[in-house]
């Protein structure tokens, strides 16, 4: 499991990262960007439709924040022009959308995150366009006489764009006649998607991340993506939306990683428990029930790690909620405790942990579009301080010892309640353990194949330290929390 071939390669970079998500819309906006009028209040709750008017010239103004929080990558949901909040539905992929500051805007965020040495990974839409989306818009205005008519699966005529009581006559990814799919079968239209992921990639990317590969069955179109992405950037970052077993497209030939739900289900089950709230997770292709002892998430957690070479696993996007979730804080019916331990772990697993905006301050949010709320700036008096100083000591533990980011992965221990395991690289071995248990528990490690008797381990998240004797390490494990001992 922890052996690195030399047949896979992922980027570098990855593997030491630590990204932030970024809902453009909801999380900053700057007077430098001209908005329309019709703009819904900051503060109000998300609705399906309606913008706050984020941009990217207000993340640019928000980088040193970002850096003092420990971030070194950005990953952005759609930033193209579009006529949805979410940018999902995109109209032209070479413009980044005006509400959001346009190709200047986004020319300067990339220069300022470099500078600050972050990374840039931004969403690519390539299974559907929109009924924007120009070649689509030519078919709306010409019908059978469109050139664009094999761009897209028409199933006869009229179309039916907008009206739900007629039938669309044209396939929409999930029946979604708002999102037309692409017939990528189609050369032209493969050769289009091709140099929109090259011509970004150009402009100074650091990668793309691929929304629903999945729908995308044409022959080797994955396996050409990253052969021209990588031949214009070899360390790009591939990383795709699947939710579920992913060997099909993590062999070295496709993508680098994906969005890593595998990770997230099972540890929400072990932290949260029985305090998920199944309104929340209801209709996501990820497992949180039934809650999970810490001996059944150590068995979860060896077979998710068995599943990918472990390059592969080195660069998986580890996350426990996105724009497509509910909030962890909220799916744990409020407990922070939950996020505290889940964030112990998100920081000490193998892989790049991935936070979504405002999860370090403790912004709620349930089911789309609740998730999506924008970010206080302006209170911060509504912010939980001891969450995002939690997160800043993990961020930095994590940036501070190698071994947590490239180190292989040992399970110690697993009880009812308190799971260890150890990152060891060269000579730095760390000790994490974790105890979902309303109680502090006291519990002896065995440590012998891995640390000699007569070792003193000190916490460097907690406090604790004891000696090696006899190949046992005994820790006592305070009540929902958690040591990481070095």
């Amino acid at each position: 499991m922890n052996a690195r071939p030399m047949t896979i390669h992922t980027p570098d970079w990855v593997k030491h990262a630590v990204f932030y998500q970024i809902f453009p819309d909801r999380f900053a906006k700057s007077d430098r960007v001209a908005k329309p009028n019709n703009l819904q209040p900051w503060d109000s709750l998300p609705t399906p439709e309606g913008y706050k008017g984020g941009d990217l010239l207000g993340v640019v103004e928000r980088l040193d924040y970002l850096r003092d929080l420990g971030i070194t990558a950005i990953y952005f949901t759609p930033i193209f022009q579009s006529a949805s909040n979410h940018r999902y539905h995109t109209h032209d992929y070479y413009q980044v959308d005006p509400m959001l500051g346009g190709n200047e805007a986004f020319r300067e965020l990339l220069e300022a995150c470099h500078q600050r040495g972050m990374r840039v990974v931004i969403d690519g839409v390539f299974n559907h366009a929109s009924r924007g989306f120009f070649q689509f818009h030519d078919i709306l205005e010409n019908g059978p006489s469109s050139a664009y008519l094999d761009w897209f699966f028409i199933e006869g005529w009229p179309l039916s764009p907008y009206d739900g009581a007629r039938p669309a006559n044209y396939r929409g990814w999930f029946n979604n006649r708002a999102l037309p799919k692409f017939n990528t079968d189609n050369p032209q239209v493969r050769e289009f998607l091709m140099r929109i992921a090259e011509h970004w990639v150009r402009q100074g990317i650091d990668g793309w991340r691929l929304d629903v590969p999945f729908e995308i069955e044409t022959e080797g179109f994955w396996q050409e993506f990253r052969r021209r992405v990588k031949a214009i950037n070899p360390e790009a970052y591939i990383v795709g939306e699947v939710w579920r077993d992913a060997r099909r497209w993590l062999q070295g030939d496709q993508f680098d990683g994906v969005m890593n739900y595998l990770f997230a289900g099972p540890t929400i089950a072990y932290v949260a428990g029985a305090r998920v709230d199944p309104a929340q997770v209801v209709g996501r292709d990820y497992v949180t029930s039934p809650p999970l002892t810490a001996a059944e998430y150590a068995r979860e957690i060896d077979d998710v790690l068995s599943l990918y070479d472990w390059e592969i696993q080195l660069t998986q996007l580890n996350l426990f909620d996105s724009h497509d979730t509910a909030r962890l804080l909220t799916i744990a019916r409020g407990d922070r405790s939950s996020v505290r331990l889940a964030t112990i772990l998100l920081m000490t697993f193998p892989g790049a942990p991935s936070v979504f905006y405002g999860d370090e301050i403790g912004l709620p949010g349930g089911v789309d579009p609740d998730a999506r709320r924008t970010v206080p700036w302006d209170r911060p008096e509504t912010w939980d301080m001891e969450t995002l100083a939690h997160h800043k000591q993990l961020i930095a533990l994590r940036h501070a010892l190698p071994a947590l980011r490239i180190g292989t992965f040992h399970t110690l221990y697993a009880d009812d309640a308190v799971f260890a395991f150890a990152r060891k690289l060269n000579d730095q071995t760390v000790i994490v353990a974790v105890n979902n248990d309303e109680q502090a528990r006291q519990v002896a490690i065995p440590v012998a194949h891995l640390l000699p008797d007569g070792r003193e381990m000190i916490a460097r998240y907690g406090n604790y330290r004891n000696l090696i004797v006899h190949g046992i390490l005994h820790v006592f494990v305070p009540a929902r929390d958690g040591l990481i001992l070095e």
